[in-house]
Order: C-alpha cells, then sequence, then structure tokens
C-alpha cells in the first residue's frame, strides 16, 4: 500500500523541502501551519546568530526555491514578522535583520542623534527641505502668530546605521530662530540648534497610528501597507511657541515608552 500524502489543515499536499539545504533541514517536522514554521526557521536562524541585525534575509523567490513552499506562504512569513519588528523590508533593496526596536520616552523631548549614538550607533541625516514660508491658518494657530507670518520649514530624514528611522517636518516661529536656515543640520540637529537660542521650556505630545503617504513610504524605504508612529509635537521656550514638528516612525523599528507615578 502506498503511503498516504501528508496534509495540511485545508487539505493541500505539505511540499517536501528539496534536499541538501542548509534551510530546508532546520525546518523539520512540526504540526504549526506552514507560514509559522518558515517564522520558526527565520527566529531560530536569528537568535542563534547565524543572521545578525542587518543580515539580508533570502528573497520570496530564494525561499520557495530553497525550502520548496509556495511564494504566499513565505510572503506572509516574511510579512508577519515585519510587523513583528524583527524583520526590516526596504523597497527596491530587500529584506533584512532589524536591530532591536528602538524607543524614545513618550513624556520627554530628546535630540534623536544623541539617542542613536546612545545605542553605539551612527546617526546621519538627509536635508529634504529648507526654506521659509508664509503661515496659513493652521500654522499660524500652532505657532499662535497671524497667518502671514514668516517661518521656517525644514524636511530631514534621520538615519540610524544607514536605516531611516524618523522623518522630521519641522515648521519654526521665524522671529525666535531668525538664522535658522543659516545652520548646516547634517553636523547638528534642529533639536540641539534650537535648545541653544531657545532654550526649551515646555512641550506638547499628540501621538497617532498612521499610513505614511507615498512620499514619505519613499523616504522612510518602507511598503505602503506597514503602520507608522506619528508624534506632533510642539515646543516653547517661556511663552513663546517656537515649533510644530511631525515625527513619523515606522512601527516596526520604533517604539514609544513612558512612565508615571501616582
Amino acid at each position: 500500500m502506498t503511503p498516504a500524502t501528508p496534509r495540511t489543515e485545508q487539505g493541500f499536499p505539505v511540499p517536501t523541502p528539496p534536499a541538501n539545504n542548509p534551510l530546508a533541514a532546520q525546518m523539520g517536522e512540526s504540526p504549526a501551519p506552514l507560514y509559522a514554521r518558515v517564522k520558526q526557521m527565520i527566529t531560530q536562524q536569528i537568535d542563534s546568530g547565524n543572521w545578525p541585525p542587518h543580515y539580508r534575509v533570502p528573497s520570496e523567490s530564494e525561499l520557495v526555491e530553497q525550502l520548496g513552499y509556495s511564494r504566499m506562504t513565505i510572503n506572509r512569513a516574511l510579512r508577519e514578522m515585519t510587523a513583528e519588528g524583527l524583520l526590516v523590508r526596504m523597497q527596491g533593496v530587500g529584506t533584512f535583520v532589524a536591530e532591536p526596536k528602538t524607543q524614545s520616552a513618550l513624556f520627554e523631548v530628546h535630540n534623536i542623534a544623541d539617542e542613536i549614538a546612545s545605542r553605539g550607533h551612527r546617526h546621519t541625516c538627509k536635508i529634504i527641505t529648507l526654506g521659509e514660508e508664509v503661515a496659513g491658518s493652521e500654522r499660524a494657530v500652532a505657532l499662535d502668530m497671524r497667518e502671514g507670518q514668516k517661518v521656517f520649514h525644514s524636511l530631514i530624514v534621520h538615519f540610524e546605521n544607514d536605516i531611516p528611522v524618523q522623518i522630521e517636518d519641522r515648521f519654526v516661529n521665524a522671529l525666535v530662530a531668525p538664522d535658522y536656515l543659516k545652520q548646516d543640520f547634517t553636523l547638528q540637529t534642529p533639536y540641539a540648534y534650537l535648545s541653544q537660542v531657545a532654550p526649551l521650556t515646555e512641550g506638547e505630545h499628540v501621538v497617532e497610528a498612521i499610513l505614511a503617504d507615498a512620499t514619505e513610504c519613499e523616504l522612510l524605504q518602507i511598503e505602503r501597507s506597514e503602520p507608522c508612529l506619528m508624534i506632533r509635537r510642539r515646543t516653547w521656550s517661556g511663552r513663546q511657541p517656537v515649533t510644530a514638528a511631525r515625527l513619523i516612525h515606522p512601527g516596526s523599528r520604533h517604539r514609544l515608552e513612558g512612565r508615571f507615578t501616582k
């Protein structure tokens, strides 16, 4: 009698991984769904140190060939591990093992360059926009000024070890920091400069979960479906509003942490 072909819970045959393949050899037998077995294999590679942070994970096509599973199964495993923060998928580049999630203090304001340096990592940034604008109604309300007054606008992408981790979209009260546009923000962050000319005395945070738009996804090198954390931040120096900013972080690469006492 011919042995029965093993079947999944959906009733489809379980594929047999190719022989003599090191990844396939680690799959073993498990009652878990196929995508979960792929996740277990990848997690084992990460936990063992075989795939360290920034290691390029085999592509979907390569995993299909190496494991003998369907592309749908591989795609689900990679998507879920990206959502869980274990992998980072960069459009047009590939999938990589993530650094442990970075974190920021929810109730405090810090210099992102200092946060990255404190983890022993390298901070760089790319200036997308740096210029002067006229305050519309929304900006005027946020900065407590009249419509038509001058504001400075900077749009900067911050990188940690060459991986984009934050879009900083900042509007600055020109009366408080008149030399803002003269600064080289590749050498000193806006936060560091503004702390010198208008020391922070008060701040306001509003945190939202969003889907970034197409341009923001391109800047962060993420897929359109990846959730992001957005912090709307306003700061004051004395009674004078200084900045209104939007800080956008890929959800798979960042978390916020706060502590309070009662």
